[in-house]
C-alpha cells in the first residue's frame, strides 16, 4: 500500500509539512472570523453593540436578532409544516420528478439523434440541443408562460383558447435545458464505449439498433451514471426558479413563511437542510444503482478443461459436461478411472 502511494502522490518533505500545518490553521482562522461576522451580523450585535468586541453582552443572543428562540419557533409548530413547507415539498418534488424523467427521455432520444447515420436526422437533432442548451433555463420558463400570447399574436388565436400553468412552464424549461446538457452526457458515453464492443455485435449478425439498445446504451448509462445524477441534482435545484412564475414550490413557500415571520435567515437555514438532505439522498441513490450494477455486470471465473482451456459453459454459467464430471472419468488408455469425490 505504502508503494502504491509513494507512486501516486509525493511524500512532503519537512518545509512542506510546515506551509501545510500553517495553511491549515489560517483556513481555519478565517473560516471563523467568517462565522463570527454572520452570527454578529444577523445577531445584531455586529454594528449596533454598545461594549467592547469581546464582551459577553456583545455575544449573547440579542432577542431582536435573527438567532432569537422566538425566530424559531414557527417551525416547532405543526400548522407550518403542514400549511407551507409539506406543499412547497411536494410541489418541488412533483416538478423534479417529472422533468427529471422527461429529461432523461429527451437526452436519450436526442443524444443517439446526434450519433444517427442519416444526416436528416443528425443535423436537426444537433441544432435541437445546442439550440435548448445555450438558452437560460429562466428564459424557456418565460417563454413558456408567454405561449398563450405568441399564439394570439402570431396565429390569432385568442387568449383564453388554452393556458399554460406554473407547473407546465417549470416542467418545460427543466425538461428542455437539462435535457439538452444529458443528450450530450448520453452521446458522450455511448461515444466512450470500445469500437470493439460494436465490431463484435455486427459480427454476430446484431444491427445497428440491436447493438445501439443492447449493447452500447446500457454500458454508457452505467459509465456516465455520476454525470447523469449530477445533473439531476442540479435539475432539482433549478426547480427553485419556478418561484419567478409564482410556482408556489419550496423555496417560495419558506419566502412566503420568512416574510409573515419575520426569521428570514432561520427560514433559509431550514430550507438549505432540506435541500441537502434531498440531494443527498439522490446521490446515495445513485451510488446503490452503481454497485448494483457492478455486482450484477461482475464476471466470475471460468472453470478451465484440461490443459487450461477455457471450458464451455452454458446459459446458467455453469460448465458444460459438470454434471458428466461427477461420474467416473475415463483414463488415457479407455478404462474407467477413480470416481472423484
Amino acid at each position: 500500500m505504502s508503494a502504491q502511494t509513494s507512486v501516486l502522490f509525493d511524500a512532503p518533505g519537512p518545509r512542506a509539512r510546515r506551509r501545510n500545518v500553517i495553511y491549515t490553521v489560517l483556513t481555519v482562522l478565517l473560516a471563523l472570523v467568517g462565522l463570527a461576522v454572520l452570527y454578529l451580523g444577523f445577531n445584531r450585535t455586529l454594528t449596533d453593540r454598545e461594549g467592547p468586541l469581546f464582551s459577553a453582552a456583545t455575544w449573547a443572543v440579542n432577542p431582536d436578532g435573527q438567532w432569537a428562540a422566538d425566530m424559531w419557533e414557527p417551525f416547532l409548530r405543526p400548522d407550518t409544516w403542514t400549511g407551507y413547507v409539506i406543499p412547497g415539498l411536494q410541489n418541488t418534488l412533483t416538478a423534479a420528478l417529472t422533468a427529471s424523467v422527461l429529461a432523461v427521455v429527451f437526452g436519450l432520444v436526442f443524444g443517439i439523434g446526434r450519433l444517427s447515420e442519416h444526416a436528416w436526422i443528425r443535423i436537426p437533432a444537433g441544432a435541437v440541443v445546442e439550440f435548448f442548451r445555450g438558452i437560460p433555463l429562466l428564459m424557456l420558463i418565460f417563454f413558456t408562460m408567454a405561449l398563450p400570447i405568441v399564439a394570439w399574436q402570431v396565429f390569432n388565436i385568442p387568449t383564453g383558447t388554452f393556458q399554460v400553468t406554473a407547473l407546465a412552464a417549470v416542467v418545460t424549461g427543466l425538461t428542455l435545458y437539462n435535457g439538452s446538457v444529458l443528450a450530450e452526457v448520453f452521446r458522450a458515453g455511448i461515444l466512450a464505449v470500445p469500437k470493439g464492443q460494436s465490431e463484435a455485435a455486427q459480427a454476430i449478425g446484431m444491427t445497428r439498433t440491436q447493438t445501439m439498445w443492447q449493447i452500447l446504451i446500457p454500458q454508457a448509462i452505467t459509465s456516465m451514471m455520476p454525470a447523469i445524477v449530477a445533473q439531476l441534482v442540479v435539475l432539482l435545484k433549478d426547480s427553485a426558479l419556478g418561484y419567478i412564475v409564482a410556482f408556489p414550490e419550496l423555496l417560495r413557500s419558506f419566502t412566503l413563511l420568512a416574510t409573515r415571520e419575520s426569521n428570514v435567515i432561520p427560514a433559509a437555514i431550514i430550507c438549505a437542510i432540506i435541500y441537502i438532505i434531498i440531494n443527498i439522498a439522490l446521490s446515495r441513490l445513485a451510488i446503490w444503482l452503481e454497485r448494483r450494477n457492478a455486482r450484477r455486470g461482475r464476471v466470475s471465473a471460468r472453470p478451465t478443461a484440461a490443459g487450461g482451456a477455457p471450458a464451455a459453459v452454458d446459459a446458467s454459467g455453469t460448465a458444460a459436461g459438470a454434471a458428466a464430471s461427477e461420474g467416473p472419468s475415463e483414463g488415457p488408455d479407455g478404462t474407467a478411472g477413480p470416481e472423484k469425490p
